[in-house]
Parts: structure tokens; C-alpha cells; sequence
């Protein structure tokens, strides 16, 4: 296990490299390509030579965010992790790094510090507003490429603001970088307004597989990897699936269930007295307070048994009163 280290000393050890490999999760959001793009525009203004990769390509719905990006070609001399928080989030492709990782900024208090060092702010609602911190710590004038990352970070991982990680400061953040231009109702229409047909058809099917638990309190859906053929759609294209069942009105625990190669991907998105990471720990995952995850290798009536299993176990421990707001 890695050590823990300050803002300071992150940018200490930035100032003091070069060849610096900056590495996103598998099945990239906007937040681990928004703070690796940022950190990497960052990187360049200092005149240090930087590139980013990731296991999965960069899905196309956030290429505007680096329009022109040729990755430089380099021996890496020292390797960053943006919001990852476990070496099992690196995918096939990006394996090779996981014992090498020097560095490693998150926002995820489930952190397993496998890096060598490792800054993480678990109260910060993305990696991109500590990357927002890195970036004025280290002297770098924010300019609107990276002000845009920066923004698409916290938008996408608060849900355009709209989940309870959101805090004043993400507020303070993103009107700052508003501020420098960023087009914001632009980036929440590409982000949250627009689905392709396939996204459509998706969820068309996953409609179709809700089943209810626990008085309805619970709602689970599934993705099988069928449903996906059928629908034609891709992973970059299923990007807040997991927030559907916590939409619907006095369900307080949404599960998700999506098929792998070896197993069940599940993702659990909570309300306000139920604790996501608690029950996903249980389960061999983690995550944030309010949306985890996990996986399971096994059949899918198998893994929803045993979701379902924590999942009433959190509900039995939980204050009864508090279980009617149905909020998530």
C-alpha cells in the first residue's frame, strides 16, 4: 500500500518530472477524461511532455473536449492515475501499468492506495474540481481547454449538478470556469439532452426487465449483453443507464445489473439513509456514498440474489421513519 500525500507535495513531485504517462479508467467518463485532459493541457503549458491513454478508445461524445489531441510518442518516466480508484478499473489494455502507477489523484473515499502516492479529496464531488486545485497549485493559468474539462468533470459526475456530491464549492468552480468562456448549456445538452437511437433502444429494453423489491422500495434492472446486440449499442453509450431506476418515485436503492464476459457488473445508486458503499463493500466493491459498485461472477438470477440479499440487510438496519422519501 501506497502513502498518502498533500497538494503540495503532488505538485512538487509534477514540477520535478517529465515524460509523464497520465492514465484514464476503463470505459472513460467525463470526469476521468475531463481531469486527465486538463492535467495534460496543464502539463504542456509548463513545457513538459505528457500524453493520456486509456484501455477503452475515447468515446466520441467527448472529443470536443480534445478536438486535436495527437498523443506524444515517449518512454513514460512517471505515471499518473486521474479517478481511478482500483487497479481492477484499468481494463485489459492498460494492465501493464498497474504496479507502476506513481501517482494517483481521486476523489473516491473506496481508494485502494495501490499507487506509490496517492492525493485523494473524498469530500470533492469529482477528480476534475481536485484536479481544478492541482492545476492553481502548480502556477498554471486556467485557460478555456482546460476550463472546459474541468467543467465536463463536474457536470457529468454530478449529474449536471444535480446529486447530493455537489457542494459550494463545485458550484464556485464551475462559475469560475463559466466565466472563461466555457459553453455550458452546450456541454449539458451533449451531455444530459441528446441520445442516439441506439441509447433509445436500449432503454426500451431495460424498461422491460424492472422488477420491484422491498415493499418498492427497491427497483433493479438488467443489461445482458443480448439486449446490447440487439439494441446496437456500445459501452460508450451507457453512460447514466444506472441512474433510471432511482427515478421513479419511493424507490430508495436502484440496481443495475449489466452483463460481462465473466459476470455481472452491478451498480448501486441510493438515497439519502442508505448507504451505496456500505453494501457494495460487502459485495467486494466500492465507491461513494450514494452510487457504487461492484462486480459478480456469476449467473444473473445468482448475482441479483445476492445484491438483493445486503440490499434487505441495509433496509432491515436503517431507521424506518426515515425510508419514505423515495428520493435518490
Amino acid at each position: 500500500m501506497g502513502s498518502e500525500i498533500t497538494l503540495e507535495q503532488v505538485c512538487e513531485r509534477l514540477k520535478e518530472q517529465d515524460n509523464i504517462l497520465i492514465l484514464a479508467h476503463q470505459n472513460p467518463d467525463g470526469d476521468t477524461l475531463g481531469s486527465c485532459f486538463a492535467l495534460l493541457f496543464a502539463l504542456q503549458a509548463m513545457g513538459k511532455r505528457a500524453r493520456v491513454e486509456c484501455s477503452d478508445p475515447f468515446p466520441p461524445r467527448y472529443r470536443f473536449m480534445f478536438p486535436n489531441y495527437v498523443p506524444e510518442q515517449f518512454t513514460e518516466q512517471f505515471i499518473v492515475a486521474a479517478d481511478i480508484a482500483d487497479t481492477q478499473l484499468f481494463g485489459k489494455n492498460s494492465e501493464k501499468y498497474t504496479d507502476r502507477v506513481d501517482l494517483c489523484i481521486d476523489h473516491h473515499p473506496s481508494n485502494t492506495f495501490y499507487a506509490k502516492e496517492t492525493y485523494l479529496v473524498a469530500d470533492a464531488a469529482a477528480t476534475a474540481e481536485v484536479v481544478a486545485d492541482v492545476i492553481d497549485r502548480l502556477g498554471v493559468p486556467l485557460d478555456l481547454a482546460m476550463a472546459t474539462c474541468i467543467y465536463t468533470g463536474l457536470s457529468t459526475d454530478t449529474g449536471c449538478f444535480r446529486f447530493s456530491n455537489t457542494t459550494a464549492k463545485t458550484h464556485l468552480i464551475a462559475s469560475r470556469v463559466i466565466d472563461l468562456g466555457v459553453d455550458n448549456a452546450e456541454i449539458n445538452r451533449e451531455m444530459f439532452g441528446r441520445k442516439t437511437q441506439s441509447r433509445i433502444a436500449i432503454e426500451r429494453e431495460v424498461y422491460n426487465t424492472m422488477e420491484y423489491h422491498f415493499g418498492n422500495k427497491c427497483a433493479v434492472i438488467c443489461m445482458t449483453r443480448e439486449m446490447l446486440e440487439k439494441a446496437g449499442a456500445d459501452d460508450s453509450e451507457l453512460e447514466g443507464v444506472s441512474t433510471i431506476p432511482c427515478q421513479i418515485e419511493g424507490v430508495e436503492v436502484g440496481v443495475t445489473l449489466r452483463e460481462k464476459e465473466d459476470g455481472f457488473k452491478v451498480s448501486l445508486r441510493t438515497g439519502k439513509y442508505i448507504d451505496a458503499s456500505e453494501i457494495c463493500a460487502r459485495l467486494g466493491g466500492g465507491g461513494h456514498a450514494r452510487a457504487s459498485g461492484c462486480f459478480i461472477a456469476d449467473t444473473l438470477e445468482n448475482a441479483k440474489k445476492k445484491v438483493l440479499d445486503v440490499v434487505e440487510q441495509a433496509f432491515a438496519d436503517a431507521p424506518a421513519n426515515r425510508l419514505d422519501t423515495g428520493i435518490c
